[in-house]
């Protein structure tokens, strides 16, 4: 089975569109979604929308989480951008939606509702599904430089992977894959950005991000895992692709609850 991972969208509709077009070219058996469908972006219904339609399934992401509740432990910027996106989100009260004829409650409804439906984490075959780790499975991130500088943190991380071998995340927005020897494996370096599965190997497999890349390759990244029978992991491919970056950004400036700041990181991959 071929499996399509997207993960960090973060309502940039020009990066999903690119990386859905480029999946419909790769013979995919499915796609699935890691978290953060939304926050930072201009687009939020839109990418919803799609997540909704051509996803089996999504995760819920800290972003997904903030817009719905509360935005915890975020910077000023990426709260006020969780606030402005729950204004584009959350349905009315039907008195209040009664007064404009043109609003499409009964979309944002089904929106609100998709979202509150996304799931803290998925299991199939030998995979564990999070955004953030099996710790913590909305918030906490596996940095590129945890085995390095936080050994203790990898280890109780690799820990709660078992039985499950491979464990699926998203929210550092960083392609790559971790070995619990341990190291991280950046996509960059992998020969045609292809990591090959052992036999019973513990790993982690991080996609990278749609709409807001940070390892400072603008370009939006997704991957495709190849699994067997019983989904027994074959290989993973990350993928990077072009997109027009400059119509989210402009987007983004045009929407003053947004901080400019944040078209404009894009431009740099971080």
């Amino acid at each position: 089975m071929r499996t399509a991972l997207i993960s960090d969208i973060h309502s940039n509709l020009s990066a999903l569109e690119t990386v859905l077009a480029d999946i419909d070219t790769k013979k995919v058996d499915r796609i699935l979604s890691l978290g953060d469908i939304v926050g930072y972006g201009p687009d939020p219904k839109e990418c919803v929308d799609l997540v909704a339609k051509r996803c089996d399934w999504s995760l819920m992401g800290n972003h997904d989480f903030g817009v719905l509740y509360e935005p915890t432990n975020f910077n000023a910027s990426a709260e006020a951008a969780a606030y402005w996106t729950r204004r584009q989100l959350e349905p009315p009260s039907l008195e209040n939606g009664a007064a404009d004829e043109t609003f499409d409650r009964e979309g944002a409804v089904r929106r609100w509702d998709f979202l509150g439906q996304l799931r803290v984490r998925v299991v199939f075959g030998p995979f564990l599904c999070v955004h953030g780790s099996p710790r913590r499975p909305i918030n906490e991130y596996i940095f590129p430089e945890d085995p390095l500088n936080s050994s203790k943190k990898i280890k109780d991380i690799f820990a709660r992977i078992k039985p499950s071998r491979v464990c699926l995340v998203g929210h550092t927005h960083v392609p790559g894959v971790f070995t619990d020897d341990p190291d991280f494996l950046p996509a960059s370096e992998m020969t045609d950005g292809v990591y090959a599965f052992a036999q019973q190997e513990s790993v982690i497999v991080n996609p990278g991000s749609v709409g807001q890349p940070r390892d400072l390759d603008p370009r939006a990244s997704y991957a495709i895992l190849e699994t067997g029978e019983n989904f027994e992991p074959q290989s993973v491919e990350f993928i990077r692709l072009d997109y027009d970056i400059d119509r989210t950004v402009e987007k983004i400036k045009a929407i003053d609850d947004l901080n400019d700041w944040l078209g404009e990181r894009l431009l740099q991959g971080r």
